[in-house]
């Protein structure tokens, strides 16, 4: 447990250290869900390093469970119709919002963007509620 905050911050360190060399190196923001979306429609000269992106995070997901850093409770997962709600629920916010939590959150703020600002409480609030609803009202 007293590692854990560094795990927190070297985390952070590379979220921001591979949102800048994006930015830099592709004049991109690092939005998860617009390189997702683009690279969906399998169209565009930019494919490539949309789908190496995206490799590259399901990549460090499974190696980070393969080198034993992160363990999922798999009993603690929906139904299948709930992941279905769940992910609908958040393609649609993500749609309203123009962006989702690593566009905004991460990128948007660290640019001073009012919009990513309002977009990340926004989120967190909804993140929050849906906590308290589930641990209390749920039950």
């Amino acid at each position: 447990m007293k590692s854990e905050w560094l795990r927190a911050l070297t985390g952070g360190a590379l979220l921001g250290a591979a949102s800048v060399l994006l930015l830099w190196g592709n004049g991109r923001i690092a939005g998860v869900s617009g390189i997702a979306g683009v690279a969906l429609r399998l169209k565009g000269g930019d494919l490539a390093w949309r789908l190496l992106f995206l490799g590259g995070l399901a990549l460090a997901g499974l190696l980070a469970v393969a080198l034993g850093h992160v363990q999922f409770d798999v009993a603690a997962l929906p139904s299948g119709g709930g992941l279905v709600v769940a992910g609908l629920a958040v393609g649609l916010g993500t749609r309203y919002a123009n962006g989702c939590t690593s566009g905004h959150g991460i990128c948007g703020i660290s640019r001073g963007s009012l919009r990513s600002m309002v977009a990340t409480g926004t989120f967190m609030a909804a993140a929050a509620g849906t906590v308290f609803a589930v641990r209390h009202l749920g039950q």
